[in-house]
């Protein structure tokens, strides 16, 4: 055999063992996807009887007013505010006088307004931290991750304003927002550095979404805010939430998911049918959606280079959704399921209650608010 031939047939050999090895890698990778797409359709993993798990008992009407926060929950009415254990004792309470109650918790501090009234309150699990009154109505509030708060309401003169807080309640700053259109939702980047707020310009021939960016300059005891950035975008589409991943920007139109890269907004990744609910966790988007009406829940993890690592059905009906920094949690028709913030399934559980709400305590444990109470569900 000629020296030539023998090498044609090695480089030959070695361009097989290549090829060959490139086809295992691709299966194995495969098939891990499809392992973990099987998982949220093969059925829960056990049974639980609700009743049977710790907590508390409490009709229906009552439970509707109950938000899992810090290791026990808020109950939140017209007339009073009070943070309860997991054993349904009270711990405090302030009295309000609101309308409609809302509630919106971040890490160790809540925020609870009167959605189209006058007011709202924010505590954490030691006691009530503040209370305001608000010229105008409250349409939503927003708590960055060091207590932070940002309010946001009509204005009599303008499309409406956005008022931020310091952590003792003093007023930061106040924006009027005169040419951007009605101010929808906000965030505060993960090292408060910049606030973001998505508006609908209305006044022209037809809707125009903006983003806009303020600083938050630190002076020694003293913050004060700047107007940093306005980006517009070629959509007629409302940006109906907004958040950070670190110091990445992203927001969310009905089908489609935005990024802030290059001093412009960018389409990220592909679009969806409808997008129902959006979770940041740790590095990965969660996003439950359905291709459209009528059709079953699916969800999908994106990961901050735009790749799917999870994407399966769900179910029909999502009752609730929570999540920390490492977990998600889906309460969907009679099952919870809990995924970690690698998309992998690590819990799930078939109910024999109706679910109002889930969430984590500080201490990781799923907390669920059914039709009949309170009940911790242990691993």
């Amino acid at each position: 055999m000629s020296k030539t031939v023998k090498n044609n047939i090695e480089r030959n050999l070695w361009v097989t063992i290549g090829i060959f090895l490139a086809i295992l890698v691709v299966s194995i990778v495969l098939l891990v996807i499809v392992v973990r797409n099987e998982e949220a359709t093969k059925g829960a993993d056990r049974s639980i009887r609700l009743s049977g798990q710790s907590g508390f008992e409490c009709e229906y009407a009552e439970a509707q007013k109950l938000y899992v926060f810090g290791d026990g929950v808020i109950k939140v009415t017209s007339d009073r505010v009070a943070y309860l254990t997991l054993s349904g004792n009270e711990v405090f309470s302030t009295s309000v006088s609101y309308n409609n109650p809302q509630c919106f918790i971040n890490g160790s501090r809540c925020v609870v307004f009167d959605n189209g009234g006058y007011g709202f309150v924010v505590m954490d699990e030691s006691g009530i931290l503040y209370s305001k009154p608000t010229e105008n109505t409250v349409q939503s509030a927003i708590l960055s991750d060091s207590g932070l708060c940002a309010i946001i309401t009509d204005s009599t003169d303008a499309y409406g304003e956005v008022i931020l807080y310091y952590r003792d309640g003093t007023q930061i700053s106040r924006w009027s927002s005169y040419n951007s259109g009605y101010p929808i939702c906000g965030a505060f980047s993960d090292n408060d550095s910049f606030f973001a707020l998505t508006t609908l310009n209305t006044s022209g021939a037809v809707y125009e979404p903006v983003v806009r960016l303020f600083a938050l300059n630190y002076n020694n005891d003293s913050i004060s805010t700047s107007d940093y950035a306005l980006f517009k975008l070629n959509d007629t589409s409302i940006l109906s939430y907004i958040d950070y991943i670190g110091n990445n920007l992203y927001t969310f139109s009905m089908d489609t998911i935005y990024t802030l890269r290059n001093d412009s907004l960018s389409q990220f990744g592909e679009t969806f049918g409808s997008i129902n609910y959006v979770r940041m966790v740790n590095d990965n988007i969660f996003v439950v959606y359905s291709d459209g009406v009528n059709q079953l829940n699916k969800l999908r993890v994106i990961s901050s280079s735009g790749s799917s690592v999870y994407d399966s059905e769900v179910g029909s009906v999502v009752n609730a959704i929570a999540s920390n920094d490492h977990n998600f949690a889906l309460s969907i028709d009679n099952r919870i399921i809990v995924f970690n913030d690698s998309g992998d399934v690590i819990s799930d559980v078939e109910v024999d209650e109706d679910i109002i709400r889930i969430g984590f305590t500080d201490n990781n444990r799923l907390v669920v608010v059914s039709t009949s109470g309170v009940h911790t569900i242990e691993d």
